[in-house]
């Protein structure tokens, strides 16, 4: 091997040493402006989001998919600044994510129903809602599942899927809901005054709405007498305290006013013999 030839391999080598090195700095350059620029942008469309007023499950929904696309479109311009064929990357990535999506069905699917939840907005925050088979208070939306804390104050994680596959029951969206109750009378009891009895002193009980009107009707005939239907209307927030005094203000105000207790029936068969 003579001179001449030594030389042109090390120039060779110099120069593509050069240029790979000058790439991998532009590489590097790129990849730290571009994640900086990354960071400016969603910062931007999250200020954008917050002054909107808009959801702070919506902010990460929207955080994570604008981070994850600029970030995949970043990868794919370094690439293609080194040369490789970005179709073939592109194609990579849908194959890598069919067999992501077949393999993580469960989330992905868990993901999807979170999304729709967020954009329907069937509940928020705070709201008490029966879904996925759990009844409580919403305590956080998250990207998979939602949290429920039930009244005996257990926290549930429930899958969004679940969810949104199920019917969900808001209570908080109404300004009020009805307290169903009954209330047994006796045969002998004049069912007519303890109806407006019933619908005086329920109605005067704290957090009882006026309109609607206290209901108090005849629901049903037992042997026993007449069944009353007792329904009082309240907030959400005080259905439980609604429901409780109720219970009192029949037992106690139906006593007081010597109303007959009822009594169950019995039924005497008196034989005779021969």
């Amino acid at each position: 091997m003579n001179a001449e030839t030594l030389a042109s391999i090390q120039e060779t080598v110099v120069s593509t040493a050069t240029d790979l090195g000058i790439k991998v700095l532009a590489a590097i350059a790129f990849w730290v402006i571009g994640r900086w620029l990354i960071g400016v942008a969603v910062s931007m469309v999250r200020r954008a989001l917050e002054k909107q007023k808009v959801d702070p499950t919506v902010l990460r929904y929207v955080g994570s998919i604008v981070t994850v696309t600029l970030n995949i479109l970043l990868v794919i311009g370094i690439l293609g600044y080194f040369g490789f064929q970005t179709t073939t990357f592109a194609a990579l990535i849908a194959a890598a994510g069919i067999a992501i999506g077949a393999a993580w069905a469960g989330l992905l699917a868990n993901f999807a129903a979170g999304a729709f939840i967020i954009v329907l907005r069937p509940f928020k925050v705070g709201d008490f809602v029966t879904a996925g088979g759990v009844t409580g208070t919403i305590t956080e939306i998250g990207l998979f599942a939602t949290t429920i804390n039930t009244p005996d104050n257990i926290s549930t994680v429930v899958g969004n899927n679940r969810i949104f596959a199920d019917t969900i029951q808001n209570f908080t969206n109404n300004p009020y809901r009805r307290v169903d109750l009954k209330c047994q009378l006796s045969g002998a009891a004049d069912h007519r005054a303890a109806m407006q009895l019933l619908r005086e002193k329920v109605g005067a009980i704290p957090n009882v709405l006026s309109q609607p009107a206290v209901d108090v009707e005849i629901l049903d005939f037992t042997l026993v007498g007449p069944v009353l239907a007792v329904r009082p209307y309240c907030n959400n927030d005080h259905y439980w305290q609604v429901y409780f005094d109720t219970n009192r203000v029949i037992r106690e105000a139906l006593a007081e006013a010597g109303f007959p207790a009822p009594m169950p029936a019995q039924n005497v068969i008196v034989t005779q013999s021969a």
